[in-house]
């Protein structure tokens, strides 16, 4: 009988588990798996695609990749492919703020005109604190932006854009509003914390340090993304390339590019002490602020928390990302794709629903 073989990343990535003293080993699943292909139907053969990855006790129970990174020539995701992150790129920010911290460059008490003086007095009260939890109060930068507006934007426009608005939306601190504006801010301040740029800090102190050799801060004309997928929409019925929109090139709040396979070396950093302190993660994952959103309960340092769930979407034209934790079970649920939908939150949580119904 013939039968087709899968692509050795698959092979090699699909590890089985074994149970330690008294803790249930996971199922283990050998792609391809009818359940969750299924779920990631739409998301195969000749369109742009989606890379899947389950972890459990630091190995990858499944893995796969579906679909094209480059729907132009034919190119396949892989777990080597890189995705834009969108707002998934705000935990490395906090990240960065953190480490910065523990290295008494700043405190997250900081008032942030110290670090930005040049924005005007309604941001006096705001500290780098409240930029990380999203309680500073600061317009979004994408609702200042001049209509019809094709320039892209860096995270210094950002500053500019907010240095003529000499006003907060509420009382700093009084309450939550998501706002993509902070953590372009968080990015100017790492870069004058640190006395490098923001890029180059997040490969000197978190990608380089965790083996996550293949990840960047994308800057256009700067670097080139390593085995890259492109974003699309599909638009009369026609899947077209959107990789790209005026806010692309702002860093701080979801400029950075990754793979599952650097995610992965990611998501053991933040079981133990390799890159952050145990009192920073901590921070990082406490709940710093109540939200009004739909399954975010709270807010932590670039973290949605839900009971037992520390996950965060990223959304950006052209791709749809989502990972998902359950630290108490050791179980990652990590999907990026390069399409403007659906959106892959729900499919993330269908999928960690098979493990957690075995493990707990």
């Amino acid at each position: 009988m013939h039968m087709t073989s899968r692509p050795r990343w698959i092979n090699a990535m699909c590890i089985g588990l074994l149970a330690v003293g008294n803790a249930i080993a996971a199922p283990v699943l050998t792609p391809p798996d009818p359940g969750i292909d299924a779920l990631l139907q739409r998301y195969d053969g000749q369109v742009p695609g989606a890379a899947v990855l389950v972890l459990h006790d630091g190995q990858p129970v499944f893995q796969r990749g579906y679909g094209l990174a480059v729907v132009e020539d034919g190119t396949a995701v892989t777990a080597q492919s890189n995705f834009r992150l969108a707002s998934l790129s705000k935990q490395f920010t906090a990240a960065a703020i953190l480490l910065l911290a523990e290295d008494g460059r700043l405190t997250l008490d900081d008032p942030l005109k110290r670090w930005l003086p040049s924005l005007p007095a309604a941001a006096d009260a705001i500290t780098l604190r409240q930029l990380l939890s999203h309680t500073s109060g600061l317009p979004d930068y994408e609702d200042l932006m001049p209509p019809g507006a094709t320039a892209q934007l860096h995270d210094r426009d950002v500053l500019h854009l907010l240095e003529t608005q000499d006003r907060t939306l509420f009382a700093p601190g009084s309450r939550y509003r998501y706002s993509n504006s902070g953590y372009a801010l968080l990015a100017l301040v790492v870069a004058k914390a640190s006395g490098q740029d923001f890029a180059s800090f997040l490969k000197a102190r978190i990608f380089t340090p965790l083996g996550m050799d293949a990840s960047v801060a994308h800057q256009d004309g700067v670097d080139d993304v390593a085995h890259r997928a492109y974003g699309y929409s599909q638009i009369d019925g026609r899947w077209q390339r959107t990789d790209q929109s005026p806010t692309s090139a702002v860093l701080g709040d979801g400029g950075i590019y990754s793979s599952l396979a650097d995610l992965a070396r990611w998501d053991a950093a933040l079981y133990d002490a390799r890159l952050l302190k145990p009192s920073s993660l901590r921070q990082a994952f406490a709940p710093a602020t109540a939200t009004d959103e739909t399954d975010v309960p709270f807010y932590g340092f670039g973290w949605r928390l839900n009971g037992q769930a520390q996950w965060h979407s990223g959304e950006s034209i052209g791709f749809r990302n989502v990972i998902l934790r359950y630290p108490a079970h050791r179980l990652t649920v990590i999907i990026l794709s390069n399409r403007d939908g659906p959106e892959p939150y729900p499919l993330a949580l269908q999928i960690a629903r098979r493990w957690l119904d075995t493990l707990q």
